[in-house]
């Protein structure tokens, strides 16, 4: 992984992401701390074109977005549009909101429309990708949910962006998942976990948490993985802060 790949997931700074002064404001600051690259997500009512006169202005690539879940499905054509407006080519479905996991059908509704979103993306030069929770890990007889979502779907078409902290939360593995998606992970949510003493787990700062950084990031790499894209859900403090202890671990312990 080298440096140029390490992205921030912009739902972190959601709260300080509500105008388009604050996302100028904010991006500044991403910038100032060292990523040279950012995922779209969290972000108040703001023009493409402004959005990517911010970042070109600040030398900030935009590497994926998240769009919303109901929109993928329904109408995939206008996140294409959205997509070329931002010359960005990957996106995210992020959440089966309204999916009722318990029922079949619902899941194999919800893969045959991912299947058709993605064809749409993908014949016009794009990429949609899966994001995972915990939910996904749910077994229904002798696989996960999440593998029936990626068997029942072809890689062209759908994508994975592996989130590690969910994987982990749902007692999966991080680095198994990464390596059984090879040629289909091109983005990577990189989530630290830890335990803590009232007994529950909690988001923590990369290199924080109990997460094992090293073999998650050869096997994503190995897997083909092009983006590396920090995140922490909830901060203990300023997300500032949390995401500036993220990137110096980043950069001094995992890049080449």
């Amino acid at each position: 992984m080298k440096i140029e790949q390490v992205a921030l997931q912009l739902y972190t700074l959601r709260d300080h992401l509500k105008t388009p002064a604050d996302i100028a404001a904010s991006l500044k600051k991403v910038r100032a701390i060292g990523y040279q690259a950012v995922q779209a997500s969290g972000l108040g009512p703001i023009p493409e074109a402004e959005l990517l006169a911010i970042l070109d202005g600040e030398g900030l690539t935009l590497c994926a977005t998240h769009e919303p879940s109901d929109q993928i499905l329904a109408d995939p054509q206008a996140v294409v549009e959205r997509l070329e407006k931002l010359h960005c080519t990957y996106t995210a479905y992020p959440y089966p909101s309204g999916i009722d996991f318990a029922d079949q059908a619902q899941i194999e509704s919800l893969t045959k429309r991912l299947e058709a979103a993605g064809k749409v993306l993908h014949e016009a030069g794009l990429v949609l990708t899966y994001h995972n929770h915990a939910i996904e890990l749910v077994r229904l007889g002798e696989r996960t949910i999440l593998d029936s979502i990626y068997e029942s779907t072809t890689p062209a078409h759908v994508q994975a962006e592996i989130d590690t902290y969910w994987i982990q939360y749902g007692g999966g593995d991080p680095v198994d998942w990464c390596e059984r998606l090879a040629g289909r992970l091109p983005l990577l949510h990189m989530k630290d976990y830890r335990f803590m003493t009232d007994n529950k787990p909690d988001f923590a700062e990369i290199g924080s948490g109990n997460l094992n950084w090293k073999k998650i990031i050869a096997a994503a790499e190995g897997s083909g993985c092009q983006w590396f894209i920090v995140e922490q859900d909830i901060c203990p403090g300023d997300p500032f802060d949390s995401v500036e202890k993220s990137f110096r671990y980043v950069s001094e312990h995992l890049c080449a």
